[in-house]
């Protein structure tokens, strides 16, 4: 369950209708402690098949200094997998004419099926949202009872550029405190 792929369109116009963004499959392993929930990947994730692609986005920078995942983007996936940390996102898709959240349709947004992951990876103990927009629409979407009871859901600072407000040693003192 570690190979990552996009299932389908990434929110180019299709004769003038924009056709949903789709996430990638899990980044995940059956011993996953702790799964890191995003809202759904912008333009330059889709267009080059990563996680967290935009340079200026924090979160490998972060995990870098967390659990030393470095090295190209494969490298950086195994290094996560390694300290049993999972990756997904809280939408499986939506219309996403941007990168920015607030450019998700919340009306053709339709969320992760997370029973299934559970079932793969049930050591899963903490759900960790980047971002205050992933746990709202978690919230909205799935719910709570969508984890199971047990499970420690944390709102991080989000690692995206657009969220210049906190600075980065502000971020990474959050995300240690929570990921350690």
């Amino acid at each position: 369950m570690s190979d990552i792929s996009q299932s389908s369109q990434n929110g180019q116009k299709s004769h003038g209708v924009l056709s949903p963004s789709s996430c990638f499959a899990p980044l995940a392993h059956d011993d996953a402690r702790i799964l890191i929930l995003g809202s759904l990947p912008g333009q330059r994730s889709l267009q080059e098949q990563q996680y967290y692609a935009h340079p200026q986005n924090a979160f490998w920078r972060i995990m870098r200094e967390l659990v030393g995942a470095d090295g190209d983007y494969q490298q950086r996936c195994d290094t996560l997998i390694a300290n049993r940390i999972a990756l997904w996102d809280v939408l499986a898709e939506s219309v996403r004419p941007g990168s920015m959240d607030s450019d998700i349709d919340m009306n053709t947004a339709r969320p992760n099926d997370f029973e299934s992951l559970l079932r793969q990876c049930p050591k899963i103990e903490r759900v960790c949202f980047n971002g205050k927009k992933a746990a709202q629409m978690f919230a909205k979407f799935v719910g709570q009872g969508g984890l199971s009871d047990g499970k420690t859901l944390v709102t991080l600072p989000s690692t995206s550029p657009a969220y210049a407000a906190m600075p980065y040693e502000e971020k990474l003192a959050h995300w240690r405190d929570v990921m350690q």
